[in-house]
């Protein structure tokens, strides 16, 4: 993969494609994740497993236009995240189901979702 740098030298996750998992590769170790955790902001991993953010919005339709972009750009990328709709809130939860946890792919959509907004 690529490895495009922002002016300051931070790695720009957004900028990189999501590689499919054919699975049969570990996920990736806490010590794997945290450097790419760190370029992202607002997001989180829960138990190890998935990546989860929770994105307000100011009513239900502004949510669901951001919904709709995220679906846009995971079609596009061919992986695809659990998106969670109600009034002025959007959830999205992203890990690998082949391998049943997190693959750097996790990371990058998580920083195109945030891109999308």
């Amino acid at each position: 993969m690529d490895d495009p740098s922002t002016d300051d030298g931070v790695c720009d996750l957004a900028s990189r494609d999501c590689v499919p998992c054919r699975g049969g590769v570990p996920p990736l170790t806490p010590e794997q994740r945290q450097p790419l955790l760190e370029q992202l902001s607002g997001w989180q991993v829960v138990e190890g497993h998935h990546l989860m953010k929770e994105y307000t919005f100011e009513n239900f339709v502004d949510a669901l236009a951001f919904v709709n972009r995220v679906g846009a750009v995971a079609e596009a990328n061919g992986h695809h995240p659990d998106l969670y709709l109600t009034w002025g809130k959007v959830r999205i939860e992203i890990y690998t189901y082949k391998i049943d946890g997190l693959t750097e792919s996790d990371f990058v959509l998580a920083a195109k979702c945030d891109q999308v907004l």
